[in-house]
């Protein structure tokens, strides 16, 4: 997609959904594409933990960087801190469409300040507790908890869902639609 104004576009859902196993293919289907950026996330873990690949952050770094205005969006979740980038504001000028895996905490403050689409990437309750108890990370209490975290996209963005309960392939098409 080209245009004047750039496109943040702010892949949110639950655990389980398949985010980053969808955004992963759909990085590698774009590759190339010089109207597409992925942007690479700065998170307070070891790069070795696993999910997406990041850039390894300690909390001394992050908390400096946050505070030198160094993250164009920033938040903390589960004992963590992740940040987007600052450099995405040069693409989203150059009218380039900008992909970032956010926390729904800051959904709100993204549309303040760029021209956003929501990616909301779920999948039905059976299919998300199947995939966080195959993880085998958290116990059968924890998972029920975090099913009951209910995914709320702000009244008026643009958002486009996927519900991943299909093909990897199929996921990625979707995704890939909602990006063009």
């Amino acid at each position: 997609m080209q245009n004047r104004a750039g496109l943040l576009v702010l892949v949110v859902g639950p655990s389980g959904a398949g985010k980053d196993t969808l955004m992963e293919a759909a990085r590698a289907a774009l590759r190339g594409d010089p109207h597409t950026l992925f942007a690479t996330r700065e998170i307070t873990r070891h790069a070795e933990a696993g999910g997406e690949a990041h850039v390894e952050v300690s909390v001394e770094t992050f908390m400096a960087r946050r505070d030198a205005g160094s993250y164009a969006l920033h938040w903390g979740a589960h004992g963590l801190f992740y940040g987007i980038p600052r450099s995405i504001d040069a693409a989203l000028a150059a009218g380039r469409v900008v992909v970032a895996n956010v926390s729904r905490s800051v959904l709100s403050e993204a549309a303040a300040r760029y021209r956003v689409r929501v990616l909301l990437i779920t999948a039905p309750m059976e299919v998300l507790a199947a995939r966080l108890l195959a993880r085998g990370r958290e116990s059968a209490e924890d998972v029920a908890a975090r099913l009951r975290r209910e995914v709320v996209v702000p009244e008026g963005l643009e958002t486009v869902r996927v519900v991943n309960d299909r093909s990897v392939a199929e996921g990625v098409a979707a995704v890939v639609g909602a990006l063009r």
